[in-house]
């Protein structure tokens, strides 16, 4: 093993990986699922915003386990898939490759850290946006289009806002 793996590993060792209450979370997906899905109704200039996507990125850094979060982005995106009016199985699919991507991320980078969560919360927004595109025109046949400028600003609103979540969801880890 290198000096590098063996430095993370240590790392790993000392940060530990986060613990949550069961209620946490099947609670704060489902909010945020309900959030994304209902309020948009009642206030459209929040339909911008990708909680559902947010807290999958969250828990799938923070448990630090790509099948974690392989199988919550799967769980999520389903949920998702099941409220929505697209077709089942794209947001599935998209949040399952979210979330086994922020867990490798985990492994590399310290996520506690302010700036990583802003840059993690902008990248994941995009990444989801932009694979959620390419599967659409790859296995439904939609030409539909992808405004990159756009996707820029709402990446960036989004990333805003993962900073606030990011810490309240902080506040109900379980402390040993």
């Amino acid at each position: 093993m290198t000096e590098f793996n063996e430095a993370v590993l240590a790392l790993q060792r000392k940060r530990g990986i986060s613990r949550y209450r069961p209620v946490v979370i099947v609670i704060a997906p489902l909010v945020a699922i309900l959030f994304k899905v209902y309020v948009p109704q009642l206030i459209p200039q929040l339909s911008y915003l990708s909680l559902p996507l947010l807290v999958v990125v969250y828990f799938a850094l923070m448990r630090r386990s790509q099948m974690a979060g392989v199988f919550f982005g799967a769980a999520v995106g389903l949920m998702q898939d099941s409220l929505s009016d697209k077709p089942v199985g794209m947001f599935g699919i998209v949040m399952t490759l979210v979330g086994y991507f922020a867990a490798s991320v985990s492994l590399r980078f310290d996520v506690g850290n302010l700036a990583i969560r802003f840059i993690l919360g902008f990248f994941f927004f995009f990444f989801h946006e932009f694979f959620y595109w390419v599967m659409a025109r790859a296995l439904l046949g939609q030409a539909i289009d992808f405004n990159a400028q756009q996707t820029l600003i709402l990446g960036l609103l989004n990333a805003a806002v993962a900073i606030p979540l990011f810490h309240m969801l902080d506040k109900l880890r379980v402390t040993e």
